[in-house]
């Protein structure tokens, strides 16, 4: 994101709802992160207070995809093997394009639990089908299960940092706030 002219500012999991929105960010960006996400219930109520501003653009990855997954109401479960390398190939859904992905995870959004009035899906791993990335229909809120910021096609998952840099300058320009 710097390289696209972005001062970022790193919070801790933990932040709360009202240390986010004490710094005045145009987006938020739900990094990566070890492990199951289900006990991390206190990162799921602060994403889903950040959604309730119909506002914020937020973009997950990995665990932040898992966990943007349940603040959207699905359940995550565990892989049988888990997804890790640099060779895994997605299709973007609305494209049809496939990429040449990175991942490292044990676990999974399971899509079926998903509100599909709300809430699409935009990428499948082509290796055994499963969701590897959703977005809101309606709210600026995307998210992928693999690692865009790895690069292993080279720069494959580059032009989701291209999108969120996007829905933050489209909501920059309808004046959003978000306190």
């Amino acid at each position: 994101m710097r390289e696209r002219g972005c001062s970022l500012k790193v919070l801790p999991a933990a932040a709360s709802f009202e240390d986010i929105l004490a710094v005045d960010p145009d987006g938020l960006f739900l990094s990566n992160g070890p492990g199951d996400p289900a006990p991390v219930d206190y990162a799921v109520d602060t994403i889903r207070k950040l959604m309730e501003l119909e506002t914020l653009p937020l973009f997950g990855i990995c665990l932040g995809h898992q966990l943007m997954g349940r603040a959207l109401g699905a359940r995550t479960y565990k892989l049988k093997f888990g997804h890790h390398g640099a060779n895994h190939p997605v299709r973007d859904e609305a494209t049809g394009r496939i990429y040449i992905t990175s991942q490292n995870h044990g676990f999974c959004v399971d899509g079926d639990s998903l509100d599909r009035r709300k809430v699409a899906t935009t990428h499948v791993n082509l290796y055994d089908g499963t969701l590897e990335g959703i977005a809101h229909r309606s709210l600026p809120f995307f998210s992928v299960q693999f690692h865009p910021e790895a690069g292993p096609g080279p720069h494959d998952g580059r032009y989701l940092f291209d999108r969120f840099i996007a829905l933050v300058n489209r909501q920059r320009l309808r004046g959003s706030t978000h306190a």
